[in-house]
């Protein structure tokens, strides 16, 4: 099938971002599973969580703050990955930089945006509120508002990853992707289904808070029930018209929701089998492969571990380590 103009218009606009942004980006390491396979398996892990700020959030943030005037003020919302990454992409950049967090924002990921020297407002316990109140602020000041995800120019940014693993493998049967508002899925999708087509992208949803999942089912932005999940990077709603449910819809050849059970031990895997601690929402983008391990035998698949800036005290008992 034949990638839509918007597809291919945002594969472009990763093109673009890398060149702008490559001198402050070296690429993170595609790293070979430390099991050992015998039937032609490959399992590779593409490492965000060694990225600068901890996530591929800084991708994002990189591409939006240098397609901007550095005299153009910038706010935006978060629930802590975003946060970091565009305040320490506005350091570079010289932007003058407003976060607004959720009062229930992890206290390391609070205190890392503290201490990064941007202004910090604090908003209501729920980062869907938090997010409408920035828009106000935004509207208020005249300052340009910035979204973690509906915006053609962070998506552009996550889209660099994807530019690195065609380098970095020679073929790539799966991806492995965990589905908070799209962002980074549409950006390695446009980017794999322009450059890759054969590449099949696979899109993972906790099951305790799948609004984009929903979304792409009902055909149109839905509303649903969100409960606590390990992946509290990939939890919330999604924006009302977001650019990215008709590119999620068109890349993504696959939907799976995962339990709680499912994330907390592909985070286990991870931290036992290839030695790294991550996030609940990098544990998530495992899972399916590890609940359904013998229909991905022989192919290469690769899991985005989107990043590692978890909380001790909800990451130890999960490693039993409390």
């Amino acid at each position: 099938m034949i990638p839509s103009p918007l597809v291919l218009q945002q594969a472009a606009a990763s093109v673009q971002a890398r060149r702008r942004i490559a001198q402050w980006l070296p690429p993170t390491p595609c790293l070979p599973s430390k099991r050992v396979f015998e039937d032609g398996t490959g399992l590779f892990f593409k490492a965000e969580n060694f990225q600068r700020t901890g996530s591929f959030k800084f991708r994002g943030a990189l591409s939006k703050l240098t397609s901007l005037p550095v005299d153009q003020p910038v706010i935006t919302a978060s629930s802590g990955n975003h946060g970091i990454a565009l305040s320490t992409a506005a350091q570079i950049t010289g932007h003058q930089l407003a976060v607004v967090l959720p009062e229930t924002v992890a206290k390391d990921k609070l205190n890392k945006i503290k201490a990064l020297g941007v202004e910090v407002i604090l908003h209501s316990n729920d980062s869907g509120l938090a997010e409408r109140h920035a828009r106000v602020v935004a509207e208020e000041r005249g300052h340009t508002y910035v979204s973690p995800y509906n915006d053609p120019q962070i998506i552009a940014g996550q889209g660099t990853l994807a530019l690195e693993l065609l380098e970095q493998l020679p073929q790539i049967d799966n991806v492995f992707v965990s589905l908070g508002g799209g962002g980074l899925i549409s950006g390695i999708g446009s980017v794999l289904k322009a450059f890759s087509p054969r590449t099949r992208m696979i899109g993972v949803s906790a099951i305790n808070s799948a609004a984009l999942d929903a979304s792409v089912k009902a055909g149109k932005t839905v509303d649903v029930v969100h409960s606590d999940t390990l992946a509290d990077g990939c939890a919330g709603g999604i924006d009302e018209g977001t650019i990215t449910l008709p590119l999620v819809t068109e890349v993504v050849d696959e939907f799976i929701t995962c339990t709680e059970d499912q994330i907390a031990e592909g985070m286990r895997r991870i931290a036992w089998d290839e030695k790294m601690l991550v996030e609940g929402s990098a544990g998530l983008a495992l899972a399916p492969w590890l609940e359904d391990r013998p229909r991905f035998a022989g192919q290469t698949s690769v899991i985005v571990l989107c990043g590692a800036n978890f909380d001790q005290a909800t990451v130890a008992p999960v490693l039993g380590l409390a």
